[in-house]
């Protein structure tokens, strides 16, 4: 257990920043779920009565966290993720289908969410991996069971279905490039990403064209030190192929509602009243905030309820028309300031475990943050990814408050008593 000096050794900057999210989170869940009908904090069938239960309970949870002794979560980090990966499991015959996905265990009038509380357990797996004596990131057979714990989560999840939560899961490669992983991974995923934009917008054939034009260029540029062409014809090939899967992969395995969101972004469709509704309106509310906002519970197309669960993944619209540019920016300075935190943390821990698990936590609150404003400003299709600490629900606030203080605890252990 932690004892009196362990208490006060707890980087409050931390616990100051998570608690100052949370709090403008409540607040502003409260006005976009505020009605005439609204009969006080102690209704639990209003949604923010229950968020702030799902507050208190995560108050529960921090002082667990925060009790347990540090090393339990690297002893037990295998047990823990292999719990997560079975809840999962269980929701093909025990799940509830929500909006069209079996993600969610009922309890009552209450839901569970594994997958929330999955990314935790991943990150305590792969730190365990990674930070373990006999394993070299640089090399591919470790590599490829770094992958595998990755990818046995997300594999789980997509057929839910949740391709949003999904896509969290290549938050993970950014702490095992930290730890050796060579830069061309990451470079082949943003290539991979700009291609099968790029043939989603241009078409396969002009795709093959630019691919055969870049090739040839590189190739005859660096001629003169004699490069290997069966390379460069297997790596054109490899991308040529790649293109060509786009629309398959397009058509077959993305669902409808994924393609019209996709082709709303990209211009190819204009659908403000249908599928592109949601998008269309929080970017009015959130150009008519100004400067300085409406003030708080005073937005028309908050009050008016003109974006469908505005209190969830579209919360960060009620922030930009209630408190304007100022108080949006003020938002986003408290996020960075927290993954700025959680960085110069995950540097000075003095083991790996702790150092690997630190930079799985950035990366995926970044990713969250990163996509869920993008998706509520337009720039993004909407995939379901909630804004941490400000969203809507018990599962998504417990699972980032679990994510987080694990660290904190971790922390709190390696820096001060090792």
């Amino acid at each position: 257990m932690a004892g009196g000096k362990g208490i006060l050794k707890f980087d409050w900057f931390t616990i100051f920043l998570y608690t100052a999210l949370v709090g403008i989170g409540w607040i502003n869940i409260y006005s976009a779920s505020l009605s005439d009908t609204s009969s006080g904090f102690f209704d639990l069938e209003q949604i923010y009565t229950r968020q702030l239960f799902f507050i208190f309970l995560s108050i529960v949870l921090i002082i667990f966290i925060l009790a347990i002794e540090a090393k339990f979560y690297e002893r037990f980090s295998s047990i823990i993720y292999i719990v997560s990966l079975l809840s999962l499991l269980g929701l093909f015959v025990f799940g509830k289908n929500i909006n069209g996905a079996t993600s969610w265990y009922a309890f009552g009038s209450f839901g569970l969410q594994p997958s929330e509380f999955a990314k935790a357990a991943t990150a305590l797996a792969l730190a365990k991996y990674v930070s373990d004596i006999q394993t070299n990131v640089k090399e591919f057979k470790h590599q490829l069971r770094t992958f595998i714990i990755i990818a046995l989560p997300a594999i789980l999840i997509i057929p839910q279905p949740d391709p949003g939560s999904a896509l969290i899961y290549l938050a993970f490669i950014f702490p095992l490039y930290r730890e050796g992983l060579h830069f061309v991974y990451l470079l082949l995923g943003f290539f991979a990403a700009a291609l099968f934009v790029s043939t989603l917008v241009f078409g396969v054939v002009w795709i093959t064209l630019g691919v055969l034009l870049v090739a040839g260029f590189i190739f005859f540029k660096n001629r003169k030190k004699r490069p290997g062409i069966f390379k460069y014809i297997i790596i054109t090939t490899a991308c040529i192929g790649f293109a060509f899967s786009v629309n398959y992969i397009f058509n077959n395995v993305f669902e409808q509602r994924h393609r019209d969101r996709f082709n709303i972004v990209l211009g190819k469709e204009i659908d403000s009243k249908g599928i592109g509704y949601n998008t269309n309106q929080s970017e009015i509310a959130i150009g008519s905030g100004g400067w300085t906002g409406k003030g708080w519970t005073q937005g028309t197309q908050t009050k008016g309820n003109f974006v469908p669960e505005q209190h969830t993944d579209y919360i960060f619209s009620t922030v930009g028309e209630e408190w304007g540019f100022l108080g949006s920016m003020l938002v986003i300075v408290l996020f960075i300031a927290l993954f700025v935190r959680i960085l110069q943390l995950a540097e000075r821990q003095k083991n790996q475990f702790s150092r690997v698990y630190g930079y799985s936590v950035v990366a995926i609150l970044f990713l969250h943050f990163f996509v869920n404003i993008g998706m509520v400003t337009g720039l993004f299709p909407t995939v379901g990814i909630p804004l941490p600490f400000f969203s809507y629900g018990g599962s998504g606030l417990w699972g980032f408050t679990i994510l987080l203080f694990i660290f904190i605890r971790l922390d709190a252990s390696n820096y001060y008593y090792t």
